[in-house]
C-alpha cells in the first residue's frame, strides 16, 4: 500500500470513529446515556419545612384511571386505580386536576399568601363546601370522545377545590386557567390546611403534572 493510500485509511477511519461517537452522544443518547429530565424528578412531598409547616407536593396526574391520595398528617401519597379502595390515612385526593377530600370541607380565601390567610374561627361554617357524589366529573376513558362518548367514575368530588384550575372546552384546544386561589381544607380531626394549585404542566408542557403548595396545620 502506498504511503497516499495510507493516509487515506486513516482519515477513513477516524471519520467513521468520530460518526460513530456522534451516534451514540446523539441519536442514542437517551436510550443508552442520561435518562430524560422528567425520570429523574422526586414526586409527592417536596422542598418540606418543618418549622413553616410547608412545603410543595408534586404528581404525575397524567393517567385518568389513577387517584392520588395525599396524607398530609404523614406526608405520605398512595396511587391507586378509581376503581380501587382508598388507603386508610389520606385526607385529600387528585385525580387529574379534580379534588376530594376524606369528610373535609374547602372554601376559597382571599389571601394573596400564606402569611395573610384569615382566622378559621372568623370563617362562617356555611363557607366550607363539602364532597358531592358524581356520576359525570371523573373521566376515565376519553378514547371514544370523537364518538361523543366519555366515561366516567362514580365518586366522591368536591367542586370548591376543583375550582382551582378551570378548563374551557368550549374552544380547541382547550384553554387552562389556574385561579391562583388559596384554597382552606377544613378536615375532620379539626385541623386545617391551605393549599394552592401553582401549576399543572412539567417543563415540557406536559399537563397533568400537578404542582400544589401547601401550609398544614395552620396554626390557630
Amino acid at each position: 500500500m502506498s504511503v497516499s493510500q495510507k493516509k487515506i485509511t486513516s482519515i477513513l477511519s477516524g471519520v467513521i470513529a468520530m460518526l460513530s461517537l456522534s451516534a451514540c452522544n446523539g441519536i442514542l443518547e437517551d436510550i443508552y446515556d442520561a435518562p430524560r429530565p422528567e425520570d429523574t424528578l422526586t414526586y409527592g412531598f417536596i422542598a418540606v419545612d418543618d418549622n413553616t409547616h410547608t412545603g410543595r407536593i408534586y404528581l404525575d396526574a397524567t393517567d385518568y384511571t389513577e387517584w392520588h391520595y395525599i396524607d398530609l398528617h404523614g406526608k405520605s401519597v398512595t396511587t391507586a386505580s378509581v376503581d380501587a379502595e382508598a388507603p386508610a390515612n389520606w385526607d385529600l385526593a387528585i385525580h387529574r386536576y379534580d379534588a376530594k377530600t376524606n369528610g373535609g370541607a374547602v372554601t376559597e380565601s382571599a389571601a394573596a399568601g400564606f402569611g395573610m390567610l384569615p382566622a378559621i374561627s372568623s370563617i362562617p361554617a356555611e363557607a366550607f363546601v363539602t364532597d358531592k357524589w358524581t356520576t359525570d366529573k371523573i373521566t376515565v376513558d376519553m378514547s371514544q370522545m370523537m364518538d361523543g362518548i366519555i366515561r366516567y367514575a362514580e365518586d366522591w368530588y368536591n367542586p370548591c377545590l376543583s375550582g382551582w384550575l378551570h378548563v374551557d372546552t368550549s374552544t380547541m384546544p382547550p384553554v387552562y386557567t389556574l385561579s391562583g386561589k388559596i384554597y382552606l381544607l377544613r378536615l375532620p380531626d379539626g385541623t386545617c390546611a391551605a393549599l394552592r394549585l401553582t401549576d399543572f404542566m412539567n417543563d415540557a408542557a406536559v399537563k397533568g403534572f400537578m404542582t400544589i403548595d401547601y401550609l398544614y396545620p395552620i396554626q390557630p
